[in-house]
């Protein structure tokens, strides 16, 4: 018996510590990616460095999106639509590298996050389900 493609987009949850950008995510996403995107201009990375909160109610974003951006919490970015590649944009005006924001969504320093990745990344044994603990 096939899975319904409910079922098998919900077993993309499953996976610890990975988000899987489906058309769900960029749905509930849509104005937080816009927002990021935003930032690609100068004159606009100015207004947001200027008064953070008033720039972000402009964007029809929701106020726990707007609360996960002014905390710089990028995993509930995550969790609420964000895209890594459009959350890039806030990291970037934050003077930030891609390896310093990451490192801050896996709890580890950027050195050690570095050379884990320099090592090959992450270990594929350890926790590959949630729902089943191993």
């Amino acid at each position: 018996m096939h899975k319904s493609v409910h079922d098998y987009l919900a077993d993309f949850d499953d996976i610890p510590g990975t988000r899987v950008y489906t058309t769900k995510r960029a749905r509930q996403g849509y104005w937080l990616n816009q927002f990021a995107m935003s930032l690609m201009t100068e004159e606009n990375r100015q207004k947001w460095k200027a008064d953070e909160k008033a720039y972000l109610d402009g964007w029809k974003m929701t106020d726990e999106q707007k609360e996960a951006v002014l905390a710089r919490d990028y995993n509930r970015m995550l969790d609420l639509g964000g895209n890594i590649y459009y959350l890039a944009k806030i990291f970037s005006t934050d003077g930030l590298s891609f390896v310093q924001a990451v490192s801050t969504m896996t709890g580890m320093s950027v050195e050690d996050y570095k050379a884990m990745m320099d090592a090959g990344g992450r270990s594929p044994d350890g926790v590959r389900s949630i729902k089943g603990g191993n």
